[in-house]
């Protein structure tokens, strides 16, 4: 743990400097990597008390490192995502919310687990979706509330790029990302919680 521990906050630091370095808007900038510098205190905070799982903190640089690009570029300017799939748009705000879905998935699972909040594996996987979509759209009211307050200044940060539709599908690809993590990692996930109850640690 402690190798991955300063690998992982060599990381963080490096992308995050990166991405402050002349941000395309820095509005944006600061909007976007918010969460992710919320997200390496509240870490910070509980690292003692309670450790989570390696795969977790690997999910959770990665999703910090999702949005430091975006701040950095602008979701609707990121390298390489302009038409991918032949869209007509830049699609590295659909990256972000099926991260958006995929990790948050992952930490509802280890505390519903860690903590016996819902015992049975069924509904225990409805209540980790249903907590995807509702964080989800509470992120997409967060974003109007912004527009609302800030006019203009908010239009980067919002990454529509005059796509009508793109609240829905940005909820579309969160509740997808929920679905593959919990399909595609549970087992992965099943082994290290395992080895936290046996052990107290990895």
């Amino acid at each position: 743990m402690t190798k991955l521990k300063y690998g992982w906050l060599l990381i963080f630091a490096t992308v995050l400097i990166w991405s402050g370095i002349s941000p395309k808007d820095p509005f944006t900038w600061v909007l976007e990597v918010s969460p992710a510098v919320i997200g390496l205190f509240v870490l910070a905070f509980t690292y003692k008390r309670f450790p989570l799982t390696p795969l977790l903190y690997i999910l959770i640089l990665v999703h910090s490192v999702i949005l430091m690009v975006g701040g950095h570029y602008t979701y609707a300017e990121v390298p390489f995502f302009d038409s991918l799939f032949g869209f007509g748009r830049n699609n590295y705000d659909k990256v972000g919310h099926f991260a958006q879905g995929f990790i948050p998935a992952i930490i509802a699972r280890e505390l519903l687990i860690r903590k016996n909040v819902v015992p049975h594996k069924i509904w225990r996987d409805f209540i980790i979706v249903c907590f995807c979509l509702a964080f989800s759209a509470f992120y997409e009211l967060i974003e109007w509330i912004v527009a609302v307050m800030t006019g203009e200044s908010a239009e980067a940060f919002l990454g529509t790029q005059g796509y009508v539709w793109d609240t829905q599908t940005d909820m579309a690809f969160a509740l997808l990302g929920a679905l593959t993590a919990l399909l595609f990692l549970s087992r992965w996930h099943d082994d290290q919680l395992e080895r936290i109850r046996k052990y107290g640690t990895i």
